[in-house]
């Protein structure tokens, strides 16, 4: 069944690429980005995006609590066992299938499209792990189901790892690569709403507070905006992949 999936996933790209399937792969930088607005230049990340950011998740802390009290006064067998199941999407049995399902069958059939979808899709979730990491050991904040945590306990470098919420940036980074890829409206929002769903579900289990699942989401759509070349991020652009019969690389360019 699994197996079907991906190669139903694989058969989205490979749809509107059929002629290329014939043709030897040659090294590219990049997979065209698709023609109309997407394929306009991305935009440049700055310093006070980032500032943004920060002001809008801390202005929402005045909803974490709230918002906790109510999930858990609603909480019950149902919620708990759709949020054991939809979790998945932000895990490695997920995520990891799809890069190498994709990557697979992209190699296999030579498409090259295919093949570029998959290396987006690894690269994505490898920088919101990355960033993920970086975040919850900078931030160190308790988990709302700790003992005494109130949502405003923050102890930098204390292992304390509940800012950024993981399962929601790689649910956010899968669905951006995969729906910017694809490029199609039902598939957008089917996949951005799923992530979204990852997200109530962390904060269903009382593992997450609101503004962990959104600075996660944040996260994990800028990695794969970033990793795909529609965002740049202080004059440094997106790794650029390339595909050819030898095999596969990775190069990286920045403008200072």
């Amino acid at each position: 069944m699994q197996s079907a999936r991906i190669l139903f996933l694989g058969l989205l790209f490979a749809g509107p690429l059929a002629p290329a399937q014939a043709q030897q792969l040659q090294p590219v930088q990049q997979v065209p980005a698709p023609s109309g607005p997407s394929a306009q230049p991305g935009p440049s990340a700055q310093w006070w995006h980032g500032a943004l950011l920060v002001g809008g998740v801390s202005a929402l802390m005045l909803l974490d609590n709230p918002v906790r009290s109510f999930s858990q006064s609603e909480r019950g067998d149902a919620s708990n066992g759709f949020a054991s199941g939809i979790r998945h999407m932000g895990q490695p049995e997920v995520y990891g299938t799809v890069t190498l399902g994709l990557l697979g069958v992209g190699l296999i059939t030579r498409n090259q499209r295919i093949t570029q979808a998959g290396l987006h899709v690894g690269g994505s979730v490898a920088l919101a792990a990355g960033a993920v990491y970086v975040g919850k050991s900078l931030l160190g904040r308790s988990r709302p189901d700790e003992i005494g945590s109130d949502g405003d306990d923050f102890h930098p470098l204390t292992g304390r790892v509940s800012m950024p919420s993981g399962h929601t940036a790689l649910a956010f980074g899968l669905a951006t690569s995969l729906a910017d890829d694809i490029n199609r409206p039902w598939a957008t929002v089917g996949l951005y709403s799923m992530a979204g769903v990852v997200g109530l579900s962390r904060i269903n289990d009382n593992r997450h507070w609101l503004t962990d699942v959104v600075a996660g989401a944040a996260l994990g759509i800028a990695s794969a905006k970033f990793i795909s070349g529609r965002w740049t991020i202080f004059g440094i652009r997106a790794p650029s992949f390339l595909v050819g019969p030898q095999g596969m690389g990775v190069g990286w360019h920045a403008e200072f």
